[in-house]
């Protein structure tokens, strides 16, 4: 929902003027700490790589392989500056707009890469998806358990009422 994430929000206090596109707000016992998200488009690397696997040419496919991993890398360590722990967690998404492109990513043995390097995941549309249903059930869960303790509160005032009017009837009983 619009209150669990931010857009443009500065997360490092170190570098205030850098700002994550997308931040979901995860609560936390003292505050709010922040799952930094930013999108990247390298889609002219990308666009360049289907073309060299359109030419069959075994080294043209792998320098333009080399060059969209090197272009992934990099804006992993880009994204990678928005992480600041105890402000957000301890890793970062990129999200890939395009299935076919987080794929290539994932043959290319970058998930890890970027993982390991820059403690930043690598996401495409699906997996984001994913990510962000599971997030929203894990808020559900957490208001679930907020509730309940607000039921059980008023449960418990209910019960002191109920002994009060139990006892404001007994008394009344003996009275008649």
């Amino acid at each position: 929902s619009p209150d669990q994430f931010e857009e443009n929000v500065a997360t490092n206090s170190s570098n205030p003027r850098d700002v994550v596109e997308f931040a979901i707000k995860i609560p936390s016992k003292d505050s709010t700490i922040y799952l930094p998200i930013d999108s990247k488009f390298p889609l002219e690397y990308y666009s360049k790589l289907r073309d060299a696997l359109d030419t069959g040419d075994k080294t043209l496919i792998e320098n333009a392989r080399k060059e969209l991993g090197r272009q992934i890398k990099n804006e992993a360590k880009t994204i990678s500056k928005y992480i600041d722990v105890p402000n957000t967690t301890d890793f970062a998404i990129m999200f890939l707009p395009t299935e076919s492109l987080y794929i290539e990513a994932i043959e290319m043995g970058l998930f890890e890469v970027c993982q390991k390097e820059f403690r930043v995941n690598i996401s495409g549309p699906t997996t984001l998806s994913a990510i962000i249903n599971s997030l929203r059930l894990g808020f559900n869960s957490l208001e679930i358990q907020k509730r309940s303790g607000e039921v059980f509160k008023l449960l418990g005032a209910v019960k002191t009422e109920f002994n009060k009017f139990a006892e404001a009837l007994s008394s009344t009983q003996k009275k008649f």
